[in-house]
């Protein structure tokens, strides 16, 4: 099997998260790696020995032998470190979500479409975890087409990363882009149609309020509904709670059409999931008839090996399946910039919405 060398740039929590995911595929090789934290640095090289440490990252980029670059950098840097890759080199990248964070961004995507002569994919985690594949597999057949979609996340605050950058929306993007692109993301991919307008409500509910980073408190929401319109009259509502621990599910996905609903539900990852509350649930899909005389509750179990590698079920490790399919010239990536800037899009007209109280029309 042909051997594949990967240089990790941004060694924080999905940092490690892929390369422990990419060590369980065969064929895969962590070869390279650059933080500039040097105690992520540090903890990255224990986690990938023989990968290479680079001083910069322009030493990285001047590295002989590598296939591809996953960029896991903080959001804030993410569009600065696309433009200098692109200045310097062009290798295959998979990007994390969210793709960028600021409006004038697009200008930056719309040259990476044109010029960018390799392939870049962006990381969409939620769309890989298995209960999801068999939500999606099955929600056309079901529903007989979406007409109503909700998506709830019921989960536990923002966790703690380097420097604090995701506790201010001036670098994160705000929790509606930060966290919800890969829900705005879903929706575009259930319905299979454009946003035409979203109104929004977030605000700081709970979190973070007895904080100080700098002389800086916390502007970051907890809290938040969006309603998003499509332009084949579908719409979509997203419910998010960051103060919700005591959920069993973190993921509540309801799609409902003229023939019948089917659910999906995501129980918190077993990093996430307190030892004292007993056996964790298990994530399913549930299929109703709209007459009632059909129902099925499926497990999706997720393999234990996977679900160790990460706090997404699974999803982090099928991705790069599919990634690596790309590297191989098998396919074209499955979730391309267009898609990524597309559900920062509706990130950033639902905070703009929530601060204005006005409908927004994304800019797509």
């Amino acid at each position: 099997m042909t051997s594949l060398r990967y240089a990790i740039v941004g060694c924080g929590m999905m940092g490690h998260e892929h390369i422990r995911n990419l060590q369980l595929i065969e064929g895969c090789e962590v070869a390279a790696l650059f933080d500039t934290d040097s105690a992520m640095a540090a903890s990255a090289q224990r986690s990938a020995p023989v990968a290479r440490l680079a001083a910069s990252l322009d030493d990285l980029l001047e590295m002989d032998g590598l296939d591809a670059i996953v960029l896991a950098t903080p959001n804030f840097r993410h569009a600065e470190h696309l433009r200098h890759i692109a200045s310097r080199r062009t290798i295959p990248l998979l990007v994390e979500k969210p793709l960028v964070t600021d409006p004038g961004d697009r200008e930056l995507i719309d040259a990476l479409e044109r010029d960018y002569a390799a392939p870049i994919q962006v990381a969409m985690e939620y769309r890989y975890m298995p209960p999801l594949q068999r939500f999606l597999a099955e929600v056309e057949s079901i529903t007989g087409g979406i007409r109503h979609l909700s998506i709830r996340e019921h989960r536990f605050p923002f966790l703690k990363k380097v420097d604090h950058w995701n506790r201010f929306n001036d670098r994160s993007g705000g929790t509606l882009v930060e966290k919800c692109c890969h829900f705005f993301d879903l929706m575009r991919l259930m319905i299979g149609a454009e946003p035409r307008r979203v109104m929004a409500s977030g605000w700081q509910a709970v979190n973070h309020l007895d904080e100080a980073y700098d002389g800086r408190t916390p502007d970051i929401w907890d809290a938040a509904f969006a309603i998003v319109e499509f332009d084949d009259d579908t719409r979509a509502m997203l419910d998010l709670c960051m103060f919700a621990e005591g959920a069993d599910y973190q993921e509540e996905i309801v799609a409902v059409g003229p023939a019948g609903r089917i659910d999906c539900l995501v129980p918190f990852a077993p990093s996430h999931w307190p030892n004292d509350l007993g056996v964790r649930p298990q994530p399913r899909v549930v299929i109703r008839s709209r007459d009632r005389r059909k129902r099925e509750d499926i497990l999706v179990p997720v393999d234990a090996r996977l679900d160790d590698a990460g706090s997404h079920h699974g999803s982090t490790y099928f991705q790069h399946l599919k990634f690596r399919d790309v590297l191989l010239g098998k396919q074209a990536p499955e979730v391309t910039l267009r898609d990524g800037w597309r559900a920062v899009a509706i990130g950033i007209a639902a905070q703009e919405s929530s601060a204005t109280g006005m409908a927004v029309e994304p800019l797509l």
